[in-house]
């Protein structure tokens, strides 16, 4: 008899960088990955839909599935079911797709164990696996968050957001892999841009807080990889354009890319995203473009049900 129940659990995606926050500050939001588990059968079998219809993975190289496979195996059950994966989070776009696999599998495994939900333990396998934690702490654990060294290992910082910032997000039709783009950055900096990027890291932590418009412009600023990806990403000076004329406080490449994000009033965030999504298109009405507004997360990965 196979020991594992059903279980279904959600994660968000995230942002990151926001600007001069290189791999140091994460954001959860708004659209989601949710996986079911089905115990059964022999094998493990993986059905997916939304973002992730035209993914054809084989399980032993799925994030998820070989996530889930693993914590399952190593909690002493027989993984064999059906995995179903429903995703609202652009792949390679700079949504944090690759943290929310992960994190959603490390939680569906402990659920499916009928285990205690571990969001920590998620956040850390999943920083772990992806050499950086900014992705995985707001998935882990929702919100604002800052992943400092410990001693114990990388850290989650819970930050302040004022309720009065709004998001904007689009992408082009292409994706952008996190390889190609960390490729991208120099090996070195110069000493002043390292001390000009902690100015601009504190004015977008205090502008995120208090909301406040000047701060943020500032704070998305970012000489140490903005300039060096925004070549890999076409048109991309004009969506930044589009987005600072329809009334962001600031634009910025959304984690490695290939999407953008702009930090706006809540008011603004729909006309923001329309426009910057225009860009991309050039004026088309391009089907693989995309772009919405999009609120904080402030719940990380969850069960349901």
């Amino acid at each position: 008899m196979n020991p594992l129940s059903r279980a279904q659990v959600r994660a968000p995606c995230s942002t990151s960088n926001l600007g001069s926050a290189f791999d140091t500050v994460g954001l959860a939001l708004d659209r989601y990955l949710h996986a079911t588990f089905e115990p059964g059968g022999t094998g493990l079998e993986v059905e997916r839909t939304g973002t992730l219809a035209d993914i054809e993975e084989e399980p032993e190289r799925d994030l998820l599935a070989t996530t889930f496979h693993r914590f399952v195996s190593e909690g002493g059950a027989t993984p064999s079911g059906i995995l179903r994966v429903h995703s609202d989070i652009p792949l390679r776009r700079g949504l944090g797709s690759s943290a929310a696999a992960l994190v959603a599998g490390h939680e569906l495994a402990l659920a499916a164990l009928g285990r205690p939900s571990d969001p920590v333990a998620s956040f850390r396998y999943a920083s772990h696996q992806e050499g950086h934690g900014d992705n995985a702490a707001p998935c882990a654990l929702g919100g604002l968050r800052a992943v400092v060294p410990g001693s114990d290992g990388p850290r989650p910082l819970a930050l302040e957001l004022s309720h009065d910032v709004g998001f904007a997000y689009a992408a082009p039709a292409t994706g952008l892999a996190t390889q190609e783009a960390r490729a991208a950055l120099p090996r070195h900096v110069l000493h002043q841009t390292a001390v000009a990027a902690l100015g601009r890291l504190v004015a977008l932590l205090r502008g995120l807080a208090l909301g406040d418009p000047e701060l943020i412009r500032v704070g998305v600023e970012d000489e140490l990889h903005v300039p060096h990806r925004i070549a890999l990403i076409p048109g991309a000076f004009g969506v930044i354009a589009a987005g600072y004329e329809a009334g962001a406080w600031g634009v910025t490449i959304s984690g490695a890319g290939s999407g953008f994000l702009a930090l706006c009033s809540l008011e603004d965030a729909p006309h923001v995203a329309t426009a910057m999504r225009a860009a991309f298109a050039m004026g088309a009405d391009h089907p693989g473009c995309v772009g919405f507004d999009l609120r904080p997360a402030f719940d990380g990965v969850a069960r349901i049900g």
